[in-house]
């Protein structure tokens, strides 16, 4: 990823519920980053996300899902297939 070492910094004045800032202060600070840097790559990845999700043609939209995800054993389930159809 390209990072450019000449952007300039800009101060955000944001009104946000006491709690939410509570946990992600303590998010930020377990995970070693500024709470600033944890907004500002959330506020990145959600417009990245949004120019990605422009490209994906519809087709590919409505499969978004389909494949179950978590701990599939794809060869588990291959040989399972094997082992049904030549049964």
């Amino acid at each position: 990823m390209y990072v450019n070492k000449f952007t300039m910094n800009t101060k955000l004045t944001l009104n946000l519920d006491k709690g939410v800032i509570d946990q992600a202060k303590s998010y930020a600070k377990n995970n070693h980053v500024s709470l600033s840097k944890l907004v500002e790559n959330y506020l990145d990845s959600l417009t990245k996300r949004s120019e990605k999700k422009s490209n994906v043609s519809p087709l590919v939209e409505s499969l978004t899902g389909v494949i179950p995800s978590g701990n599939y054993d794809d060869k588990k389930g291959y040989k399972d297939y094997l082992s049904e159809k030549y049964s």
